[in-house]
């Protein structure tokens, strides 16, 4: 098989092996599309090396909806504009059966820090702090959702003899979380406690793994399951390669495989 084909479906594969950020109930008054899971899916596209993260999960996303007997996708990545202003985009309006579903499609990866906020959902913030789910979850209600019911979406739903109104609205929000490394009990009231990956510890900390091996993929392979036919790093080499990325306050994710042979997902970040 071709490198390049095996990599993308890794990919693919840890995209959908990763779970709803939140399942059967509404978090925010969000309901997520729930899909029962399809064995032995291939993802048969090529993938340009330089697609980020965000639009290659987009294209897994449709591929998924396209193998469902049971959905039938009209529209996606449908611009909203007035004359030469973009309002917005709808991600994706398709039908589930004869239901006419706007869907709105999110893969994240969060850290748990318990200093942030007072609720679960405050808890869980990007690994550079530069984003959060709670303000995640604000946009989609109150932006992209409602974009729905925006005067230039009429046009786009008139070519599909669909009105607004009769369109039910859910989210695909498929998340990694990790938590602090040797963390107390993580409250799971909300979110799915399967989406748990790994744990992230502060740069200043790394050294107790110094007995460990390493690998750094690069972003577009942050879906991957971690592999164990790989190139570990040896420590040194390890902390080589990461001083430079926190010195730049990028926190990479990282895979360890401890002396024993068990491995892990984990986020080392330039914040305490």
């Amino acid at each position: 098989m071709d490198l390049k084909f095996k990599q993308i479906q890794l990919q693919y594969q840890g995209y959908l092996n990763t779970p709803l950020l939140w399942k059967t109930h509404e978090v925010f008054g969000l309901k997520q599309l729930e899909l029962n899971k399809q064995d032995h899916l291939v993802f048969n596209e090529m993938i340009p090396d330089n697609l980020r993260l965000g639009k290659r999960v987009e294209r897994f996303v449709t591929a998924e909806l396209e193998k469902n007997k049971h959905i039938h996708v009209l529209l996606e990545n449908i611009q909203i504009q007035n004359e030469k202003l973009t309002i917005g985009e709808l991600d994706c309006i398709l039908k589930r059966d004869e239901t006419p579903i706007h869907l709105e499609i999110i893969y994240k990866f969060y850290l748990y820090d318990p200093n942030l906020g007072s609720t679960e959902i405050e808890h869980w913030i990007g690994p550079n702090r530069n984003d959060n789910l709670l303000k995640k979850l604000t946009k989609l209600k109150n932006k992209q959702l409602p974009l729905l019911h925006n005067i230039y979406t009429k046009p786009h739903l008139d070519t599909l003899n669909l009105k607004a109104e009769s369109i039910w609205q859910r989210v695909y929000f498929k998340a990694q979380l990790f938590i602090p490394y040797h963390a107390n009990t993580i409250d799971f009231r909300l979110l799915n406690k399967d989406c748990l990956k790994g744990f992230y510890i502060p740069f200043s900390e790394v050294e107790q793994f110094a007995t460990c091996k390493f690998y750094i993929p690069n972003k577009i392979d942050w879906l991957i399951e971690v592999q164990t036919q790989i190139d570990w790093l040896p420590y040194n080499q390890f902390l080589e390669k990461i001083t430079v990325l926190i010195n730049k306050k990028t926190a990479p994710l990282c895979w360890v495989k401890f002396p024993k042979g068990a491995v892990q997902k984990f986020f080392v970040v330039w914040w305490d």
